[in-house]
């Protein structure tokens, strides 16, 4: 084993002689590799791209890494938020995106057998056909991969009543920093043995073990038809009362999304006029299953209590879309910076006027949108500037340090990568943060596996 990282040159040659073609050096390659859909972008060309087919690729790039203490960071399809899949001076990029196999569905055991770098969507239309479907739902359903869903747990638009990527994962197969393969979990609904190290691989965003393969549950297609519901509301905070409300009287959406009225501006100028003539803080939900009918109007009876003007709709999919067409209206007007915070649902109005209040106060506009079931927020910034400017990064600042106080997290879904680091130990604390440096020194002696993303450099080396 090397004292000391082996010089890139000699690294490359390995590389090559152990992957041939699947070592990518041309300029796009390593251009891509440099930055994801958080904006961020690094300084510095990685030493290569290795396009991984199978996890024995996967081996033998973890072994030449390990032994020349060459950092490592996994890529899926570069749809992260948060600056967690950039590669950068001195590290191989190590892209899973052709793992794209489906291996196999259990329709007995309501499983699925994937390659990492299956996309969402795929795997789901895959199910379908077999009367199962993938619950979790990102937004970037239609290019994520399994893989990076698990990485960064990721979320979505049914983790109100189906729950985040975490519920889903029952196996997986991780190749560990120095090269041995190892498999995590159970094949079994139930299983308690030992540790729960799939818990633990989930949300780490690759700085304990590359994973390739997962086995993933699946659920029964509903037959019954969905409803939905939306009202406009004048007063974001009474919005946030019918959230409240809603569950205080037990119901339970699949799908439940507020838009302020600033991003509904925004949607609708791109959308040309659809569905709004013009801006509201919006409330949309979607009931499912044999009673979908019936729950969708005890929810709808709630918000009319309070004063809302309410719709209940087939257009399900037409307020659906408007919803998922945020990011595209956003980047119509400029780069965006999505943040993701998420609070406990009785602070959510609170959380929500603190964003307009932090508006004010540095003079900006910050389209908001939540995934009001769980209390996860996404407030962005639209700028203009080669790099996010200084006050939107401090109105950011202000947004977490509220959220922290509130009871709430710096993310719930996008991860921390390189943007939200220096905010860890705030959340956090340093006993925990330590831990946590502990743990990854146990699965990452050498410190090669996304060294800098998560942990700050300048505190954890």
């Amino acid at each position: 084993m090397n004292s000391r990282p082996e010089e890139p040159g000699v690294v490359l040659r390995q590389l090559i002689d152990a992957l041939g073609d699947a070592v990518l050096t041309d300029q796009k390659n390593l251009a891509e590799a440099r930055t994801d859909r958080s904006g961020k972008t690094s300084d510095f060309d990685p030493i290569c791209v290795v396009e991984a087919t199978s996890t024995d690729d996967v081996v033998a790039v973890m072994k030449i890494a390990n032994q020349t203490l060459t950092p490592v960071v996994t890529r899926g399809a570069g749809s992260g938020l948060a600056g967690g899949a950039i590669g950068s001076a001195g590290e191989i990029v190590l892209s899973l995106a052709k793992m794209n196999k489906i291996i196999e569905i259990s329709t007995e055991n309501r499983w699925a057998q994937v390659q990492a770098g299956v996309i969402n969507q795929d795997l789901n239309l895959a199910a379908q056909k077999l009367g199962l479907w993938f619950a979790p739902d990102p937004a970037s359903r239609i290019w994520s991969t399994v893989g990076g869903n698990i990485a960064t747990n990721a979320g979505g638009l049914l983790c109100a009543k189906y729950g985040v990527t975490r519920e889903a994962v029952r196996q997986l197969t991780v190749v560990m920093a120095d090269g041995e393969v190892m498999t995590l979990g159970h094949e079994t609904v139930k299983g308690v043995t030992g540790f729960d190290l799939v818990g633990l691989l989930v949300g780490s965003e690759g700085t304990l073990g590359v994973i390739t393969e997962a086995k993933v549950s699946l659920k029964p297609v509903d037959g019954h038809p969905v409803t939905t519901l939306s009202a406009k509301v004048a007063d974001i905070t009474l919005a946030a009362r019918a959230i409240q409300e809603t569950f205080r009287y037990g119901l339970q959406p699949s799908v439940f999304e507020l838009i302020d009225e600033t991003c509904s501006r925004y949607i609708t100028e791109h959308l040309e006029g659809v569905l709004l003539e013009r801006s509201f803080n919006m409330l949309i939900a979607q009931t499912d299953g044999a009673g979908a009918a019936h729950l969708a109007e005890k929810i709808a009876q709630v918000w009319r209590d309070l004063g809302l003007e309410v719709q209940v709709e087939e257009r399900g999919d037409e307020l659906l879309s408007f919803r998922r067409a945020m990011l595209p209206a956003l980047e119509a007007k400029g780069k965006v910076l999505i943040e993701d915070v998420a609070v406990p649902i009785s602070k959510l109005g609170e959380m929500l006027q603190a964003v307009r209040d932090i508006e004010t106060q540095y003079g900006i506009e910050i389209p908001t949108v939540a995934h009001a079931g769980d209390g996860n927020l996404h407030p962005n910034f639209v700028y203009n500037d080669e790099e996010v400017p200084e006050h939107i990064w401090e109105a950011a600042d202000a947004i977490f340090r509220k959220a922290i106080s509130l009871g709430g997290t710096l993310t719930g879904e996008h991860g921390v990568g390189l943007l939200k680091r220096q905010w860890l130990i705030d959340e956090l604390g340093q006993s925990q943060t330590e831990l946590q440096w502990q743990i990854k020194k146990v699965f990452d002696p050498n410190n090669i596996l996304n060294p800098g993303k998560v942990f700050d450099p300048e505190k954890f080396n």
